[in-house]
Parts: C-alpha cells; structure tokens; sequence
C-alpha cells in the first residue's frame, strides 16, 4: 500500500509556470519545486523570471527562468520547444499570468473609471492576456501531453469570477469611486469556461484541467481597503499569499488523480455567504 504523501510528490515532473515572478506565481514556483518538480518560472519579465529561478536554485531545488509573452504564439512555442528540449517531457502547466489592476501599477490609472467610460484598447489588451495567453499556452502543452498521454493543466480564476465584485469595499469616504474594472469579471469568468471546456475535451484520457479559485490575497493594500474586504469574508481577513499553495499542489499531484473540470475555491468564505 502505498503512502498517502507519495500521492503529492511530484519527483520526475516538469511543471511550467506563467507568471511565474508575480506574488502568487512565485508562491507556486516555489510550492512545485519543493515537492519535486523541475520547474520553468516564465514571465513577462524576464529578470524577475531569472531572479526567482536563482531563489529557488539557492535553496537547492531545479528551476529555470524564461522570458514569456503568452499574448505571442511564438513566444509560447518557443518556450515549451525549450522546455520538452532540456527535459524530454511537461507534466504540470500553472496559467496564472494575467492582468489585475492589485497587481499592475502600469494600468493603476484605469481602476478608478467606471465601465461607462472604460476605454476600448484597455478592454482588449486584458482579454488577449487574461484570455488568449492561456489559451495559446493549453494549446501548445496540450500537444505535449497528448504525446505523453498524462497531464494537468490548473487555470487560476478568482472569485470574481464566480460573482460580481462588490464594488462598495474600494469606496474611500471624500474621494472619488474607484471601480474594479469590467475585464477581470468578465476574463476570471471565461477562464472557468476553458477549464470546463478542455476537461471535457480531453474526456477519457489522463489529461486533467482544473481551476483554483483565491480569495483576496494580501499584497500591502491599505488598512481601510483590507478592513473592508475583511468584513466580507467568513474568516474575517484576507489570505496570506501562500495559503493558495496546498490547493495548487493537490491540483498538480496524483492526489487529484480523480478530479477533473473541477473548480478548488480558497478564498475565507467569500463565498459562502
């Protein structure tokens, strides 16, 4: 018989991560490699993709940094190409690049309109990034997998992509509305449609896609911002960037070896109102 921690190794796998230098792509970098896995930290970025690479190396596990635009098909070729290349296989594809206003102080300037005014280009550069870029990396993984006839791919969503965001907790009293943008509702929602869709797809076979579903992530916010979304959750509070990671490692493992199409939700009881 045999342990039930043999079940989450993840020794001889190769797992690709995008976004893999954002606060919670590290968090999963990091959670994989501990488990076994050689992984490919893959961002925008490709310093940060280096440095986090460089971190995990330091404390003795595999792991490389490479340059990702998941919006260029040729970019995602090339880095799968790399990977199957150096290791002969990929086990575990982590989709969590995207782009959130928390996150990105480049598009900071668009929080505060409100979708009356949202702009066009705005719109459409989150939907080719939140939208396509995992589709473009499924797709070329995929092939890989096929070939090895196992596999699992694990989309991150969000809760606001199970429900509307409660735009009342970014309200600050003698300031003007600041809104959580149209797109990350709308692509955090489309991203649980491709999770279902490629499950499905990949009916009968060992090819598994499931969806891991945060909660508000801690990340410096400030004290009014965290008091009100507090107020909003069962636990009372936001989550620690690396409370995401037993869910993202059942995810990957054969500990969910029976678990496909699914949707893991970690987010204090957000929900559960």
């Amino acid at each position: 018989m045999s342990d039930i921690f043999d079940k989450f190794s993840l020794k001889g796998k190769t797992a690709l991560v995008t976004g893999g230098a954002g606060l919670l792509g590290r968090e999963f970098c990091l959670t994989l490699a501990q488990a076994g896995a050689v992984v490919f930290a893959a961002d925008i970025n490709p310093a940060s993709a280096q440095a986090v690479a460089e971190e995990l190396s330091q404390l003795g596990l595999e792991a490389y940094g490479v340059a990702l635009d998941v919006t260029h098909p040729d970019s995602v070729e090339a880095v799968v190409e790399q990977i199957v290349s150096q290791t002969d296989r990929l086990d575990i594809l982590v989709n969590s690049a995207a782009m959130d206003p928390k996150f990105d102080p480049e598009h900071a300037q668009n929080n505060s309109n409100a979708f009356e005014t949202y702009p066009l280009s705005s719109w459409q550069e989150a939907l080719n990034v939140n939208l396509t870029g995992p589709f473009l990396v499924s797709q070329a993984v995929a092939r890989q997998m096929v070939k090895q006839k196992k596999g699992s791919i694990i989309n991150i969503c969000s809760t606001y992509g199970l429900g509307g965001p409660d735009q009342r907790i970014y309200e600050k009293p003698g300031q003007p509305k600041v809104f959580k943008p149209v797109y990350y509702t709308v692509t955090k929602a489309g991203i649980l449609g491709l999770t279902k869709y490629l499950a499905t797809y990949y009916a009968n076979s060992e090819i598994r896609v499931n969806a891991l579903t945060p909660g508000g992530v801690y990340n410096h916010h400030d004290e009014e911002f965290v008091r009100n979304y507090s107020a909003r959750t069962v636990l009372g509070r936001m989550a620690n960037k690396d409370e995401m990671n037993g869910a993202l490692l059942f995810l990957a493992s054969d500990a969910s070896s029976y678990m496909t199409g699914g949707n893991v939700i970690v987010d204090g009881g957000w929900t559960a109102w």
